[in-house]
């Protein structure tokens, strides 16, 4: 999938070099999002086998990711998005996960990559709901749900283990039909 400024590419074994760059030159600036991380986990064998985990669980449809590349990069990698937990049925839901290179973040590139991947889960997926969980403090992130039409379901105390410390989320919702607001196309 790809627009004019960027486009998200599946994953695959020949990925793990550019994602264990990716890591490594923002391992600091994640710390703060992320549950620690073991120092094995920026080699490139881990990110090689991490891959190896999403190509096997996208063939089994209980998730989806994709890599944020900037429009017509061979190679390098800015960002990750990723549909986890995905579940059928009558439930029909899964989780919006992402992350962007710190230095490419306030330039509409993730708001862009979320309104893709919403459109592709709705359209090509056929799910009904996403959800995402975002940090109170995050204001970045929510303005990222906001602006692709993601509203507020509520607050999940201590929801996730983050940085070492159990962290509050507000739980952010996008149902099948409801308005997209900028679907992805604008900066």
């Amino acid at each position: 999938m790809k627009n004019q400024w960027i486009q998200l590419v599946p994953p695959r074994r020949s990925l793990a070099r550019d994602l264990t760059e990716f890591y490594r030159r923002n391992r600091e600036f994640f710390r703060k999002y992320e549950p620690l991380r073991s120092p094995e986990f920026y080699s490139l064998r881990v990110q090689q086998e991490l891959l190896g985990d999403e190509i096997a669980a996208q063939k089994t449809g209980s998730s989806c990711c994709f890599y944020i590349q900037e429009a017509g990069a061979q190679s390098g990698i800015i960002g990750t998005i990723s549909l986890t937990g995905i579940i059928r049925g009558a439930f029909c839901s899964a989780f919006l996960g992402y992350k962007m290179d710190q230095e490419y973040i306030n330039k509409g590139y993730m708001t862009m990559a979320v309104g893709m991947m919403t459109e592709y889960a709705f359209q090509n997926l056929g799910l009904h709901r996403i959800e995402a969980n975002v940090m109170p403090w995050n204001e970045a992130s929510l303005r990222v749900l906001e602006k692709n039409g993601y509203v507020k379901e509520g607050l999940a105390k201590n929801y996730l283990k983050i940085n070492g410390k159990w962290e509050d989320h507000i739980h952010m919702v996008k149902l099948s039909g409801e308005e997209s607001g900028s679907n992805g196309s604008a900066v």
